[in-house]
């Protein structure tokens, strides 16, 4: 597996939005990086609308 295809600057960001090393994210499967992102979105809106 390849590392993901993000910046630097992306990856710190993930990084510690998502309270991990960087070396983890680098390395973690994109469809557990998405649906990561998607628990840390739904976090970020508890009343669970999404905006159009």
């Amino acid at each position: 597996m390849k590392p993901l295809q993000i910046s630097p600057e992306t990856a710190k960001l993930l990084a510690a939005k998502l309270n991990v090393p960087i070396e983890h994210l680098m390395h973690m499967p994109q469809h557990i990086l998405m649906r990561k992102l998607m628990e840390l979105a739904q976090e970020e809106k508890p009343d669970g609308k999404t905006e159009s």
